[in-house]
């Protein structure tokens, strides 16, 4: 149920979700408390308890919320259908770049977040399994053996993570001008120059609609 709360109260079990999103994201996990969070949406402490049993509940949400959007989103790239190899890793690039699919800040505030708490460890690990497996499945289903499979899934996985983490500040045409030369890295194939071009028009599209 996500209907306001009758009286005065103006907010939805989701907008205390978002609320803690945005805490986490500029705080830290250890900000997210139910009064800052009570104070940020002007409402009292005690209507928080109308959706969420405790604090621990809230941040169960907050850990759902990631693996439903980021995770879920990068398996949906994964495992769409693509021609080719090559337009298959292009998808795969597009759904890291498009943040209304996958938040990169959010991705890092949980893993921020992991390493404070073991049992935040282990959910982090199994959602980096499930990705892994999924671009593992990908590069299989063109025609890469299991070991090969797994291995080049683990170097664009990870060199992904790394390339955001270390926040290069490229331009968007530095970033368009490299990647035929990561798909190639990755692949050990050329992209065509149409999957290249289709891949550079949804990119700028993100900045038209941005």
């Amino acid at each position: 149920m996500d209907t306001p709360l009758p009286g005065n109260t103006k907010v939805t079990r989701q907008d205390w979700l978002d609320a803690a999103t945005q805490i986490l994201l500029t705080d830290g996990v250890e900000r997210v408390k139910i009064l800052t969070l009570a104070n940020l949406l002007n409402v009292s402490r005690s209507s928080f308890y109308w959706y969420f049993e405790s604090r621990e509940a809230l941040l169960t949400a907050l850990l759902d919320h990631w693996i439903g959007t980021n995770t879920a989103a990068l398996v949906a790239h994964a495992a769409t259908q693509q021609p080719t190899i090559t337009a298959a890793v292009a998808n795969v690039f597009i759904c890291f770049i498009d943040e209304r699919q996958f938040n990169n800040r959010l991705d890092f505030a949980v893993r921020d977040w992991a390493r404070r708490d073991p049992s935040v460890r282990e959910v982090l690990a199994q959602s980096d399994e499930q990705r892994l497996t999924a671009l593992a499945a990908m590069f299989g289903a063109h025609g890469y053996t299991p070991e090969d499979a797994r291995i080049r899934a683990r170097v664009l996985y990870y060199m992904q993570i790394g390339y955001i983490d270390a926040d290069l500040q490229e331009t968007t045409q530095e970033r368009l001008e490299q990647v035929a030369h990561y798909i190639f890295a990755f692949t050990g194939q050329h992209a065509t120059q149409a999957e290249l071009d289709t891949f550079r028009t949804t990119v700028l599209s993100f900045s038209e609609t941005g």
